[in-house]
């Protein structure tokens, strides 16, 4: 049975869930940056499992997956509104799995917004760093995959809140 929102009974921990799983997002992906930077040049790529992964270090100007590579200020004022966005919205947040899903966007955005902001070239024209390689897709990191990941699951909390509403308006009359 799927849990409810009701207004008039909030849960409990539902900004701590959302705060806990974004850092748990950011320290990893932070650190899995550092250390493909410390171990990899520029360009170079490593074999993790034989034409499957493959730890390959890119830095990117651009948009997850190394898209829309000529804007850089622009998601860096991208992922800022969304992090004041969500940090803002927190106490409004209906249920744990909104809380699951903002938790890994806003996770996601700092973590590229620290990139952003703190790596070469420059002060919010910062480069990602990207290192994971399927060789099917372009090259990504952690919080790449998280906000993907959560839009997701925001996508999919949506259509469960507008299929929940249509259950609670009951069934259309012709009259």
């Amino acid at each position: 049975m799927e849990p409810t929102f009701r207004p008039d009974r909030p849960q409990t921990g539902i900004p701590l869930l959302l705060v806990a799983l974004a850092a748990i997002i950011i320290v990893a992906d932070q650190i899995t940056k550092a250390l493909a930077v410390a171990r990899l040049d520029d360009g170079e790529s490593v074999s993790v499992i034989e034409g499957i992964l493959h730890w390959t270090l890119q830095r990117n100007p651009g948009a997850a997956f190394g898209l829309f590579q000529r804007f850089p200020l622009v998601f860096t004022v991208l992922a800022t509104a969304i992090t004041v966005g969500i940090l803002v919205m927190i106490r409004k947040v209906p249920d744990r799995f909104h809380a699951v899903a903002l938790g890994l966007v806003l996770g996601g955005a700092v973590g590229n917004l620290i990139d952003r902001v703190a790596r070469p070239p420059g002060v919010f024209r910062g480069h990602v760093i990207d290192f994971i390689d399927f060789r099917v897709w372009p090259v990504f990191n952690i919080a790449d995959s998280a906000v993907v990941v959560g839009a997701g699951l925001l996508a999919i909390a949506s259509f469960r809140a507008e299929r929940r509403a249509k259950q609670d308006r009951g069934p259309v009359s012709d009259s």
